[in-house]
């Protein structure tokens, strides 16, 4: 590797990183922080497993000594960050394994191991090996659904290749496909469940009826997706039969 392609690197790291920071309160409750996995994502698909959890480590540890974050900044991104970055290698190049690695990594490994870190170096009292199971993984599927959207636009027009390539990372060509596609129109949910959600938050929406539309958005959006697929796939039997 080049030394230019180093230096690079590591400016795009470090972009990462302060963008992470910053944009890490969004949505974030205890255990869970959803922009933290869209860097975490779009950190392994640029640069790579190792870069992915340098990143994440030192976001986590930004966020612990500045913002008084409990080490949840850390047991839920690394390991969400590094595997998502080894499945997106192991994959040759598709995004929807990225994204798969950091819901695993994240949702389940990291879940599992704030267990005894929050209970024996936190004190954290009355929680269980699945306490943070379901927070984690929500957070997981909000940003790898952002993540998703974004990379698969790149990816699309070539964009993503060349990013890859320009700082030494192997360029992959994840070309659409029907169930790309179809997965796209699913993460649009997890996208409108942000944007009902920051609305509520900042217009003081407190309507049930703003609460229960954030969860039926991401619903509608996998039905719709389904639905595409299978229409889809339909018309291409179809085609091949006539």
């Amino acid at each position: 590797m080049r030394k230019s392609d180093v230096v690079l690197k590591l400016v795009v790291l470090s972009l990462l990183i302060a963008l992470g920071v910053v944009i890490s309160p969004v949505l974030r409750v205890e255990g869970m922080c959803p922009m933290a996995h869209l860097i975490n994502i779009i950190c392994s698909v640029l640069l790579g497993p190792w870069y992915s959890l340098l990143c994440a480590t030192l976001i986590g540890i930004i966020r612990m000594l500045t913002m008084g974050i409990p080490p949840l900044a850390l047991t839920g991104a690394v390991f969400g960050a590094f595997l998502s970055g080894v499945f997106y290698r192991m994959s040759k190049g598709k995004i929807i394994l990225a994204v798969l690695g950091e819901i695993i990594g994240t949702g389940i490994i990291g879940a599992l191991a704030s267990y005894p870190v929050m209970t024996l170096l936190w004190g954290k009292e009355g929680l269980s090996w699945l306490f943070y199971i379901p927070s984690f993984t929500c957070g997981t599927l909000i940003g790898g659904s952002i993540a998703y959207v974004f990379l698969r636009k790149l990816a699309a027009n070539g964009m993503l290749a060349r990013m890859q390539r320009s700082v030494g990372s192997a360029g992959y060509q994840d070309q659409p496909s029907t169930l790309s596609d179809a997965l796209t129109i699913v993460a649009l949910g997890g996208i409108l469940w942000v944007v009902i959600k920051v609305a509520c938050t900042a217009f003081g929406l407190e309507s049930p009826a703003w609460n229960t539309a954030a969860y039926i958005a991401p619903a509608a959006a996998a039905a719709a997706g389904l639905i595409y697929y299978r229409i889809k796939k339909g018309k291409e039997a179809d085609a091949k039969t006539e």
